[in-house]
């Protein structure tokens, strides 16, 4: 099999080189100015597969890759085959799960991730510094906390907002390399040396509730007797919800409060929090979310808050944010609106 000079492939698509390589006279410049400009043009796309390369490397699917990108999933897979078509390798070997790379994947990963990662830094750097007039931050976390506090005062801020949600250690991720400069997060991630500080600024506490029709009354005399062998048996009984991205949650929960794993799954795994209790609203069914996400819906007994447990089953929540952000009275703006509405949450 004949190997591929990756280095040099890199060098040849990328027009930070032909400028570096270039010393001509001005006579040269205007007879070459076509060609330079036909070289920029074609470096700009093939920089643009080698993003999409990495994106999908780590994040493991072209679905998550094209939400990272801000891209569609088609676009991701036509920029990952010209890819694989101009350096004549598979960099992926396809599954029905997620999109395994190959030796030369792995390989070419290796060449590009650090400096696709200054690119990305660069570019958010840039950006910044070219809108004085109107600053930008950028700001990670599950959809459902931006739904709740943020969406409703977005109207009201005097600057550019961009909102990324996703998995907690992909958005710190993002967050270590500058593209984001606030995450909302329980789940903090210390470096040394590094530009990120995580604050604590509240509590959620994880909660059991029921659906609107659900019939709850062997329940709530269990917990009325202190039966929890009881309670466990009848909680078992039920049609349960979870959200694909807050598992962690279910299983501290149940293990915190009988003292062993749960030996079943939910029945339905639903892509958010705010899709169970939408759900819940309509039917019966339990679900454990935090509690600051379904208060008006239980105030509006739209659901019911069954039971929060013998032991509380808290996360504490922090802002992470870099320190060498330049709008930092923006950022404690957002930060103030966490503040202000988690706790009238918590009185």
């Amino acid at each position: 099999m004949a190997s591929v000079d990756y280095k040099n492939l890199l060098h040849g698509s990328c027009f930070f080189y032909c400028f570096a390589k270039v010393e001509a006279s001005q006579v040269l410049r205007k007879q070459y100015k076509s060609y330079l400009c036909i070289t920029i043009f074609i470096a700009m796309v093939s920089l643009e597969w080698y993003r999409t390369f990495k994106e999908i490397y780590e994040r493991g699917t072209l679905t998550k890759a094209s939400v990272a990108l801000y891209a569609s999933q088609p676009g991701v897979s036509v920029h990952l085959k010209a890819l694989e078509t101009y350096v004549g390798k598979t960099l992926f070997e396809r599954t029905s799960r997620k999109m395994v790379p190959t030796e030369d994947g792995k390989v070419l990963y290796e060449f590009i991730v650090e400096a696709i990662n200054k690119l990305e830094v660069a570019e958010q750097h840039f950006k910044k510094t070219t809108q004085e007039k109107k600053p930008s931050v950028h700001i990670g976390m599950c959809s459902e906390t931006f739904q709740l506090i943020i969406e409703p005062e977005v109207h009201k801020l005097d600057f550019d907002l961009v909102a990324r949600f996703g998995a907690h250690p992909d958005l710190i991720s993002d967050l270590d390399n500058g593209i984001l400069d606030l995450v909302i997060t329980p789940e903090p991630q210390r470096k040394q040396k590094s530009l990120v500080e995580y604050i604590p600024f509240s509590r959620e506490r994880i909660v059991l509730i029921a659906g609107a029709k659900t019939d709850t009354k062997e329940t709530e005399h269990c917990l009325k007797n202190g039966d929890f062998k009881g309670l466990k048996e009848e909680l078992l009984k039920n049609i349960w919800y979870s959200s694909s991205n807050e598992m962690e949650h279910f299983r501290r929960f149940w293990f915190e409060n009988f003292n062993e794993r749960a030996a079943f799954k939910p029945n339905y795994i639903l892509p958010s929090i705010t899709s169970i209790i939408r759900c819940l609203s309509q039917g019966n069914g339990l679900a454990l979310v935090p509690d600051f996400l379904c208060q008006d819906q239980i105030a509006a007994k739209e659901i019911k808050l069954l039971w929060k447990g013998r032991v509380k089953t808290e996360n504490i929540l922090y802002f992470g944010s870099r320190t060498d952000l330049k709008y930092k009275k923006e950022l404690a703006m957002i930060q103030d609106i966490f503040r202000s509405k988690m706790r009238a949450a918590e009185d």
